[in-house]
């Protein structure tokens, strides 16, 4: 393992970071681990390079590794500035959610568009204290960029399903919601139900990063269909389309080292 406080790349190649929730907590052989400290602490788990030539593929368990860190506990501003400093482009976050909208049935796959923030005490800024810059970044899409682009073209080449648009109403966990939590997300507009993807895209956007997220369902939300949640159920739910998921990730990096010049 090396440790580092990461510099910016040098070589023009693009670098893709993978952030890997409930259901993918290793994806591909593991080339170098890279520990990265931060201003902020330490990241959830040191970065592993599974890929180096065209395209530089990192990837970092955003629950650590073994799975351990709950949702609220992430350390989500370490987490996106390892990947800054260590030159990453384009960030790829892959989370496991509750399906509210009608045609998000667990095992499918979504492109997510929007979000609806319901967390509270996340460290959610990097703008934080008098001494930090003050940035008031546009928030109007959050995941709007090259890599949401190219995961659709990625699906339509690989005739997987990848459904363009969802909105996603983030939940403070680690506990699964209420129906009457569903149901106040499905009038405020979400179609979808998760625990991470707040601060982690609002604090992409102030660094710059391209963040793109996929929503995979693992199960109805509560009071969606009559009836309890297990964990053991999820685990299940989730097995087939991950591997739907490394399909569309590796045809997503094939473009990406195509477009390189």
């Amino acid at each position: 393992m090396r440790r580092k406080t990461a510099s910016r790349k040098t070589a023009s190649r693009t670098t893709l970071a993978l952030i890997g929730g409930t259901g993918l907590n290793e994806l591909g052989s593991v080339l170098q681990t890279i520990a990265v400290e931060t201003p902020y602490g330490e990241p959830s788990a040191p970065l592993r390079v599974i890929r180096d030539d065209e395209v530089r593929v990192l990837f970092l368990p955003r629950h650590g590794s073994p799975h351990r860190i709950p949702p609220h506990r992430v350390n989500y501003r370490a987490n996106m500035r390892a990947l800054k400093e260590s030159g990453v482009d384009h960030v790829l976050a892959i989370s496991a959610v509750g399906g509210i909208g009608e045609h998000c049935t667990p095992g499918s796959l979504h492109a997510l568009d929007q979000i609806v923030d319901y967390t509270w005490g996340r460290q959610h800024s990097y703008s934080d204290t008098a001494e930090d810059e003050l940035k008031h970044v546009d928030f109007s899409y959050p995941y709007e960029g090259p890599l949401r682009d190219c995961l659709l073209q990625a699906s339509r080449d690989s005739d997987i399903e990848l459904n363009d648009g969802a909105c996603v109403g983030v939940f403070q966990g680690p506990r699964l919601e209420s129906a009457a939590e569903i149901e106040r997300a499905r009038r405020d507009g979400c179609t979808l139900a998760g625990m991470t993807s707040m601060p982690e895209a609002g604090l992409a956007r102030e660094l710059a990063l391209d963040y793109a997220g996929i929503g995979v369902v693992s199960n109805w939300g509560a009071g969606v269909i009559r009836g309890t949640i297990s964990e053991d159920d999820i685990a299940e739910t989730l097995r087939k389309p991950m591997e739907r998921v490394r399909a569309l990730i590796e045809r997503a990096v094939e473009i990406l080292a195509a477009a390189e010049p």
